[in-house]
């Protein structure tokens, strides 16, 4: 493809509104991409009306070495249009960067992979082995379509894994935090503000928790070496009905990244311990549910897969690749019990993900396309 076409497929995927759901569409386009090659077998996976994941597969999948390649189809929803310079779903090119929603993530990552496999199925070559591409939905809200894809066996096999998140081309991230987004409600008694006595004020059970909440975290003293320290977040609240009555409903929702230190189902126990002693308080009546907790991806720095994406960043990108651990979770969290698999975050983008007037660069993602062109090289010659 020249860097126009190339370009123009990133533009079309922008140009997709697949916010938190619509992924369905992504995945018509990439079939579409790829049906012209009959070295390229597709699958598709509905998750639910509207929603299918898409596995692309090229070579011999049973012997040889095994690459896979993921990217999620989902994007944030855009918010307020009005806030947005230029419509966040009509993509538009300014100075070299190309802005719309999902532009940075990930839709450039995932259309760097596809132009990637695309410029090789054009060429005519095939692997010395195999090669997925895993596009997923629901990675915005949970994972749930790389849970999915895990389950069914998508994963199975692979020898490495390159997950297109955007890290700007600089960084690699080699293990992530898990994740634990959390609701717990508080149940009262309604009653007259005048006489509060005669009721069972539900923000004052939900205070009582946040206070202890917050005491239980404090206690995750100890830090990871690579992810650091368990993080929690209160960051939606809600009780009451009017301003004179005693709410009998209040609730919150919180979020925490766990570490190999502190693991997600260990966090989880102690949440779930931490509401029932409340509960053994007078008029304490709280509620927990937790929604897709998801497992820290464990990995090394020093990993030959994590050698080889180095090498290949000084020799395609021209720069030093440094490997981190990162705060923010991805599918990895899900396709690492395929098998114990390296797994590399590295992809294109900006710091302006979920962010009015997202963007990503164009050097940067036609700079994304030959370096996962140079790792598909490299991995195989390896």
């Amino acid at each position: 493809m020249t860097p126009e076409e190339q370009v123009q497929v990133l533009k079309d995927l922008i140009a997709i509104p697949s916010e938190n759901g619509g992924e369905a569409a992504v995945a018509d386009y990439l079939a579409a991409q790829f049906t012209r090659y009959s070295a390229a077998h597709l699958t598709r996976v509905p998750y639910a009306p509207g929603r299918d994941n898409l596995v692309v597969t090229i070579g011999d999948q049973t012997e040889g070495p095994q690459l896979g390649f993921s990217g999620h189809m989902d994007v944030v929803a855009a918010g307020d249009a009005a806030r947005w310079q230029t419509p966040p779903f009509t993509p538009s090119l300014r100075a070299g960067r190309l802005y719309g929603r999902g532009a940075s993530d990930m839709k450039s990552g995932l259309a760097a992979m596809t132009v990637a496999l695309l410029n090789r199925l054009a060429a005519g070559r095939q692997p010395t082995g195999g090669i997925r591409l895993l596009a997923t939905v629901g990675e915005e809200t949970g994972e749930f379509g790389a849970a999915q894809l895990t389950k069914l066996g998508a994963a199975d096999g692979l020898d490495a894994l390159v997950i297109g998140e955007p890290t700007g081309l600089t960084q690699v991230a080699f293990a992530a935090k898990g994740v634990i987004d959390y609701t717990v409600t508080a149940t009262g008694k309604a009653a007259h503000s005048a006489i509060p006595s005669r009721g069972n004020n539900a923000i004052d059970q939900l205070m009582t928790y946040y206070v202890a909440a917050n005491e239980l975290m404090a206690g995750y003293r100890q830090a990871d070496a690579v992810l650091g320290q368990v993080t929690h977040s209160v960051n939606l609240i809600s009780g009451g009905e009017q301003i004179n009555s005693v709410p009998e409903l209040a609730s919150l929702s919180a979020n925490v990244r766990t570490t190999p230190v502190y693991p997600t189902p260990v966090v989880m126990a102690d949440l779930q311990d931490l509401v029932n002693r409340l509960n053994q308080r007078a008029g304490m009546h709280l509620t927990l549910q937790f929604s897709y907790p998801e497992d820290v991806m464990t990995g090394r720095y020093d990993a030959p897969f994590i050698k080889l994406i180095q090498k290949v960043g000084r020799r395609a990108l021209g720069h030093v690749v440094t490997p981190v651990g990162s705060g923010g979770a991805n599918d990895g969290s899900e396709f690492r019990h395929a098998g114990q698999f390296p797994i590399a975050v590295i992809g294109p983008g900006s710091g302006t993900g979920h962010e009015v007037n997202e963007y990503v660069t164009v050097d940067q993602y036609l700079a994304a396309v030959r370096f996962y062109e140079a790792v598909i090289e490299e991995f195989f010659e390896k």
